[in-house]
């Protein structure tokens, strides 16, 4: 029964461990995100692989220092060790025993056997001896203190800035991905919009189509006029496909841009307008400093400098504290019984190592000078990247005032073409118009519509440049 009840015991731990790795295994179900673009930009800064990654470089970053603030910190480190000769080292050692008896014995007048006095002087021999015992134990303690290393002083004064590096690069990544998200974003959001007058004008024209039917019936018009409707409602239809094609396709390119699934659903909450697109543009108080690339060669440039003092510092010698503890045991047999006993002894040693360097044969000078090259090359990068920065905020300005001058333009053709169509449509239907001039006035409409957008896109990415150009992204 003991046995039953154990199996039984198990088995349920097995289901449920099984059921709770199915549960895990499990897909999130899609969810349905209704979003602004400020909305879309914390997404992505949430969900994406290179900023993810970028965190971790910064968290990277953080544990080097720490690694590297180790190196000034106590080294400590223990050790033991113990063996056993099966042939013991010996070393040969004069024996001046027999020099000595034969001098006493002389000094003493003592004679031999045959009463002649003792004259013989003694010689030197040699011994074999051993200083160590067959068995032998020691632990030991050792502590080092680094007092000054060049290296280790000049990095310990660069951790702050090493980290200030690391988060100027997270933040270039961030507004890269910043300027991807709002590209994807108002193209999908004008595509829609666009989207929505298109689909007005496929139900004018069916309801063109419509009335002309009913005309025809009553033999007020042609049936080449139906036919004509009908080709430019065909056409029509065609364009939205188009166009629904577009827009499905950018939606799953701002799904992947915010790191979502293709499962899951966007709906864009912003309204785009001339009139947001025109607002605050050109308010130009502009600084280098404002550009995360500028801040990142800043920094680069102080850390050029941290090296040159490094190497320069590579001159002085290393100090260094040092600390030995030893314990000893040794032990003439290894018997169990313990009857041979150990010998203990311990070591204490205390004291300071200074390593002074005379000459490398010019390797510091020539590591000072390829890092002094280095920092003119930072400089220099510095000087052409602010030029840049300054020809990128000239055109983006020059761009967004023609984008704006264009979008207006436009604007304004859809207006006149929506009156001109309203003037069209009202005469046709009271009789005293064409069919063509309605279907001419629709065509005129639909292509007005279409550049308005497509100025409004233009108007929009302009506004994205300039506002990278002056680093307000």
């Amino acid at each position: 029964m003991r046995y039953l009840t154990k199996t039984i015991l198990i088995a349920l731990i097995l289901v449920n461990l099984f059921h709770g790795n199915i549960n895990a295994q499990q897909p999130q179900p899609p969810q349905v995100y209704q979003i602004t673009a400020k909305d879309a930009i914390d997404i992505a800064f949430k969900n994406l692989a290179d900023l993810k990654n970028a965190r971790l470089d910064y968290k990277i970053a953080e544990a080097k220092n720490k690694e590297f603030t180790g190196l000034a910190l106590p080294q400590i480190t223990g050790s033991m060790q113990g063996n056993h000769y099966l042939t013991l080292p010996l070393i040969q050692f004069p024996d001046g025993s027999e020099i000595q008896i034969y001098d006493v014995l002389r000094q003493e007048g003592v004679k031999d056997g045959s009463g002649n006095p003792i004259t013989k002087k003694g010689e030197f021999n040699y011994r074999n001896f051993s200083f160590i015992t067959p068995w032998n134990v020691n632990a030991g303690l050792s502590v080092n203190q680094l007092l000054f290393e060049p290296q280790v002083f000049v990095g310990l004064q660069a951790r702050d800035e090493l980290l200030v590096n690391s988060d100027l690069q997270l933040k270039v990544t961030e507004e890269k991905v910043k300027e991807t998200v709002y590209r994807n974003y108002y193209g999908v959001l004008i595509s829609q919009k666009q989207l929505g007058y298109l689909v007005e004008s496929i139900k004018r024209l069916e309801k063109l189509v419509h009335d002309q039917n009913e005309m025809f019936k009553n033999g007020f018009v042609e049936r080449l006029d139906i036919d004509k409707t009908t080709v430019n409602l065909n056409n029509t239809r065609t364009s939205e496909i188009q166009l629904r094609t577009a827009v499905n396709n950018g939606v799953a390119l701002l799904k992947m841009n915010l790191g979502l699934t293709q499962a899951d659903s966007l709906v864009l909450k912003d309204t785009l307008s001339s009139e947001g697109i025109r607002q605050g543009i050109l308010e130009d108080d502009f600084s280098y400093e404002n550009r995360n690339e500028i801040k990142l060669l800043n920094s680069a440039i102080k850390l050029q400098n941290y090296d040159i003092r490094r190497h320069k510092l590579s001159y002085f010698p290393t100090v260094s504290a040092f600390y030995n503890f030893q314990e000893n045991g040794q032990r003439q047999g290894g018997d169990a019984s313990g009857s041979q006993p150990w010998f203990w002894y311990n070591t204490n040693l205390v004291g300071i190592n200074l390593n002074l360097p005379i000459f490398d044969g010019f390797q510091k000078k020539n590591r000072i000078t390829q890092s002094k090259f280095t920092l003119e090359k930072i400089q220099n990068t510095l000087d052409m990247t602010k030029k840049s920065i300054d020809m990128e905020k000239t055109v983006a300005r020059n761009s967004l005032i023609n984008a704006i001058v264009a979008m207006d333009a436009q604007e304004e053709n859809m207006e006149l073409a929506v009156k001109v169509y309203n003037s069209v449509k009202t005469k046709y239907e009271q009789g005293v118009g064409s069919s063509f001039e309605s279907l001419q006035a629709d065509t005129d409409l639909q292509q007005a519509q279409s550049n308005y957008f497509r100025a409004m896109y233009d108007a929009a990415l302009a506004k994205i440049n300039y506002l990278k150009a002056l680093g307000k992204l």
